[in-house]
């Protein structure tokens, strides 16, 4: 076991819940996950993080997707920590590039999206242009409800893994 998986095992339910809030804005995921320890191996944290999540209600989903800024924000709806404001502005790097009047029409589809769902268009942004994004959103815009819930669901596991190797790394 790495030094770093045993220091999270090692922390109070309390740190640890805090700790896992940063990765996924759902409160039942991280108090989930506090009592899931401890965690023999990265791997064994990953698939434990996947299966508590797909176990989550609905509106934990959309507590966890509260805990993000719309693309091209800063500024998410939920509480959000320092460190989890910091990830998401590092995962949206890339919105910085968008040529002229790509982050208008991103605005406007965020908008559009949110109308259509109730939920903020959720992508794991690393690595992708804001014009990437746009063009996910407007493809993502054409699912039934319950199809695009299951795949921001699954947008947030990925963001989710992201960042709980971000956690490893800091510890």
């Amino acid at each position: 076991m790495s030094q770093l998986l045993k220091r999270l095992n090692e922390l109070s339910t309390e740190s640890a819940v805090a700790e896992f809030l940063k990765c996924c804005g759902s409160v039942e995921w991280a108090q989930a996950m506090a009592r899931a320890r401890p965690f023999e191996t990265t791997e064994k944290l990953f698939e434990r993080a996947d299966a508590i999540f797909d176990q989550l209600s609905d509106e934990d989903w959309l507590e966890a997707f509260r805990a993000h800024p719309k693309i091209g924000e800063r500024k998410a709806a939920g509480a959000q920590s320092e460190t989890a404001q910091r990830w998401s502005a590092q995962e949206q790097s890339r919105t910085g590039e968008a040529r002229a009047g790509v982050m208008d029409q991103l605005a406007d589809a965020n908008r559009e999206y949110e109308q259509r769902f109730g939920f903020i268009f959720i992508v794991c942004a690393t690595g992708k242009t804001a014009e990437e994004m746009l063009m996910l959103l407007k493809s993502r815009i054409r699912n039934p409800p319950a199809d695009e819930l299951r795949i921001a669901g699954d947008e947030q596991k990925k963001i989710t893994h992201l960042r709980l190797q971000k956690l490893l790394e800091q510890s």
